[in-house]
């Protein structure tokens, strides 16, 4: 594996670590199926008993789904017959009550557990399955499962802490935050984009670009660096983190300020001004609110739009973003709207998210081949947790980088 060098001050991260096969594998193992929490989605995706929802960690197709007690239950996909997938739609509802794979009719409950098989006996005596085939021992892989909220988080391993500690206290706090009300799913939306998971971990937790490459942000004045936000990151290991901007006071004479990277407003209207609104929603003067979760996904609120950004890992330089828009049940039909006009600004052509995918395939892109060796991590005023002001470092990227070393290396040897 190469060395990704990590000092006081500056991050230098091997390029290979995008594009090896090797460490793609080993991630596989001391990541996606190491002593680390997946999220696998929302509970509200899965309102009833028996419905499920297809998803990945890492490689390894998985599904979440309600059983009919209305626990959460989270299984491998793979039927232990022959290992094809049991549940082939991304969402559904086993009518009735098992889920069958449709090669040789195997069935089973929401649990995972082996219900049926045809022929097990035979038939006149002949054929079936051998003496020592028992039904009760036969189960596709559970894992386990815990919520923060209405996040479903999985994990391979019993030896994982628990959630809440592996999460700590700031991220437990930040998804409370939001997930105050019972949720209601407005729909989902997804994009292939060709580049390494690691990159996009990287762009949703560098805080840098958000103002230089997002234009429409300092183009309509949703956000400046000189508006009142922070960023704070997990007290164990710094790979989970979250950004913050506040809605400025009447008072900031930052709130004017426009910078050297800003549009001339006047250059640039909207048809329809009600996509600036922000209605009030959280009980505080929040308006941005974008967190990582390690290893793959984004909570966020831009405005009204709340969502998540689930990364579903496809090989080394591709991977799935499943966008999952949501309110509140409270909602009224007019917030309802008004989510609906702001979710305009985030997802695959979003306003101020089209530009994440492009950038992470054109550093797909630029990474290959022999020439440079590694990337610099900025720290220009060699600030650490929390990071006031956002856009001024990379702390949140290097917390990013601390953490997966600690999983790949140390993590390995524990």
């Amino acid at each position: 594996m190469p060395d990704l060098k990590i000092t006081s001050t500056v991050n230098n991260v091997d390029y290979s670590v995008y594009s090896d096969p090797e460490i793609f594998k080993k991630e596989q193992e001391r990541i996606f199926r190491g002593p680390v929490w997946s999220y696998v989605g929302l509970a509200a995706e899965v309102p009833e008993a028996n419905s499920y929802k297809s998803t990945h960690i890492g490689e390894t197709p998985v599904v979440l789904c309600r059983g009919e007690d209305g626990a959460m239950h989270v299984w491998v996909n793979r039927c232990v017959h022959k290992g094809a997938l049991v549940c082939r739609n991304s969402r559904g509802k086993a009518e009735s009550g098992t889920f069958v794979c449709v090669y040789h009719q195997w069935a089973y409950d929401a649990t995972g557990a082996l219900r049926s098989v045809p022929y097990r006996r035979g038939v006149g005596g002949k054929g079936g399955m051998p003496d020592s085939f028992d039904i009760k021992n036969q189960r596709m892989t559970p894992l386990r499962v815990d919520t923060i909220g209405d996040m479903v988080f999985a994990t391979f391993r019993e030896d994982a802490t628990e959630l809440r500690d592996f999460l700590g206290n700031a991220m437990c706090s930040a998804i409370e935050r939001i997930m105050i009300h019972p949720i209601k799913v407005i729909g989902s939306v997804g994009q292939r984009i060709k580049g390494n998971w690691k990159l996009y971990a990287e762009n949703s937790r560098d805080s840098y670009h958000g103002g230089l490459l997002h234009l429409f942000y300092t183009t309509f004045g949703i956000w400046r660096p000189s508006q009142k936000s922070v960023g704070e990151i997990d007290e164990k290991f710094g790979f989970h983190n979250s950004f913050q901007v506040h809605k400025p006071s009447d008072d900031d004479s930052g709130a004017k300020h426009q910078t050297e990277a800003s549009r001339d407003p006047g250059a640039v209207n909207l048809k329809d001004s009600r996509l600036l609104e922000i209605w009030p929603d959280m009980g505080d003067d929040i308006t941005i609110s974008i967190q990582s979760i390690f290893p793959s996904v984004v909570l966020q609120q831009i405005g009204n739009a709340l969502a998540t950004r689930q990364m579903v890992v496809r090989n080394n330089d591709e991977f799935d973003l499943i966008w999952t828009y949501f309110g509140f049940e409270q909602d009224s039909d007019e917030m309802l709207r008004q989510r609906m006009r702001s979710i305009n600004m985030v997802g695959p052509a979003g306003y101020v998210s089209l530009e994440d995918g492009e950038a992470t395939e054109i550093c797909q892109e630029g990474v290959k081949g022999p020439d440079g060796h590694s990337q610099i991590l900025m720290d220009l005023d060699n600030s650490t947790n929390p990071t006031i002001p956002m856009g001024l470092d990379e702390n949140a990227v290097r917390g990013f980088w601390r953490g997966y070393l600690h999983l790949m290396e140390d993590g390995a040897k524990s």
